[in-house]
């Protein structure tokens, strides 16, 4: 993938404080995660403690320490105050595709407005784009960032997402909550094309939000201007 996201640590937790002390990062997978879905949510240490009823001083703990070991009743507590399950906390489900869970009994499809859709792309994320090739059309995930109100995304000459350039193509953003069935997902349509002004190419590196997950020489901007963008929603 081709730029990144990289998960928060809460309001309380960010590595430097306006005081000037520095505040440990959570090592653990479990500590990670816990604290990535905090951030998620908006929500402190503190309130989170008080959502899964223990001391905050004991979720700090867990948070920081990756030996740590908590029994099932404290994990399921956590998923609860987390609104998550215990498979997307502990990473028993990294390596499967989201959404396994049933669909909610009384699901509601809506369409999403522009502001809306606007919000849910964000400023940066994963995101997949869908290009025609010689041998058919493909999609594949890039870290992707949302400059002057187009997607923008940095690839290699001639790698997958660089065949992009010149073509209609469709990018779609999404999310899914296993905990409660429930999902949104974006979908830009339009032309993409290669970055080539200098000045516009320096703005971008400046601006990206981290260098690419998948490591190499990226040095290829691209630019999806977007022609319509759509979205949905469904809830329960």
């Amino acid at each position: 993938m081709s730029g990144g996201t990289r998960p928060g640590t809460g309001r309380d937790d960010t590595t430097r404080h306006d005081t000037g002390t520095t505040v440990e990062r959570p090592r653990g997978d479990l500590g990670r995660r816990l604290a990535a879905r905090r951030a998620e949510l908006g929500l402190t240490r503190q309130e989170t403690a008080a959502r899964a009823g223990m001391a905050s001083s004991y979720l700090k703990h867990l948070e920081e320490h990756p030996c740590a070991s908590p029994n099932r009743g404290t994990v399921l507590g956590l998923a609860a105050a987390l609104e998550t399950t215990v498979a997307q906390l502990t990473g028993g489900s990294a390596d499967l595709p989201p959404g396994p869970e049933q669909a909610a009994p009384e699901a509601e499809f809506t369409e999403l407005g522009a502001a809306e859709c606007t919000a849910l792309l964000g400023t940066h994320g994963v995101g997949r784009i869908a290009l025609p090739t010689a041998s058919g059309p493909v999609v594949v995930p890039v870290n992707y960032s949302v400059v002057d109100g187009a997607v923008v995304f940095r690839t290699a000459s001639g790698a997958t997402p660089s065949l992009a350039a010149g073509h209609q193509v469709a990018f779609e953003v999404d999310r899914i909550d296993d905990a409660f069935s429930t999902g949104w997902s974006v979908l830009v349509r339009g032309e993409a094309h290669v970055v080539t002004a200098p000045d516009e190419t320096r703005r971008l590196d400046e601006q990206a939000y981290s260098a690419p997950w998948s490591g190499g020489h990226r040095d290829l901007w691209m630019r999806v201007e977007p022609g319509t963008v759509t979205g949905r929603r469904i809830t329960a």
